[in-house]
């Protein structure tokens, strides 16, 4: 899944960001309100953290854009602003949730965890298709009990078909949920890592190359 952070203190940036692409996200930064809006234009995110309090905007302006716009994408505001009416705007505003800094970051993974559950339709961290198995609170993969070591992107597209069994994913989508805004959109990266899951799962057929269209992981008979 792909995150956008909106922050404009360096050094929490790149503890998120370490943090979060350990736990398996793709991450992009935007540092103030005018590069966040350029990001959310041009891109397609899962989830969004936004501050309040930056450059050149605000957060919540921020908010009420994005979903004026109808993007659907999950937003946790993180903030020092910890009075009750602004957690009561910010959720008025479009927030789904509302995190007051400074925070345990534990914490904030677990949040994120339950609202990207949301859009996945699962109640817990754990999905499950046939013997396929992810845990995503404690990155753990398994196929009918055999556990899997998997780098990275081989988890994020594994997660994202595992989020959407029996339907074709192209590989653009691909590209926009699990790789940030680094990679080469004209690069070969989702057939390789598509590649080299498959043989890690040691399945014929279990995720399907559809013609022209993309991929789809077999949903169990």
């Amino acid at each position: 899944m792909r995150l956008l952070v909106v922050e404009d203190e360096e050094d929490l940036v790149d503890a998120l960001r370490v943090g979060l692409v350990r736990a398996g996200y793709a991450v992009d930064v935007a540092y103030d309100a005018p590069s966040a809006h350029e990001k959310l234009l041009i891109n397609t995110y899962d989830l969004a953290l936004l501050d309040l309090n930056l450059p050149g905007g605000d957060g919540f302006q921020l908010c009420r854009t994005v979903r004026a716009a109808g993007q659907g994408m999950r937003i946790i505001m993180v903030t020092a602003r910890d009075r009750l009416d602004d957690r009561v705007r910010g959720l008025d505003e479009g927030a789904d949730d509302y995190l007051v800094k400074p925070f345990a970051f534990p914490e904030l993974l677990a949040r994120v965890r339950a609202l990207l559950r949301r859009d996945a339709g699962g109640g817990t961290s754990v999905i499950e298709v046939g013997g396929l198995r992810i845990d995503t609170a404690r990155l753990e993969v398994s196929l009918d009990g055999r556990s899997l070591a998997l780098t990275p992107k081989e988890y994020g597209v594994l997660h994202y078909l595992m989020t959407r069994p029996g339907h074709v994913v192209s590989s653009e989508e691909l590209l926009e949920h699990v790789w940030d805004e680094h990679t080469d959109p004209f690069t070969s990266t989702v057939r390789v890592t598509v590649g080299n899951l498959r043989r890690k799962l040691q399945e014929e057929g279990l995720i399907e190359t559809v013609i022209s269209r993309g991929y789809r992981l077999k949903e169990p008979s």
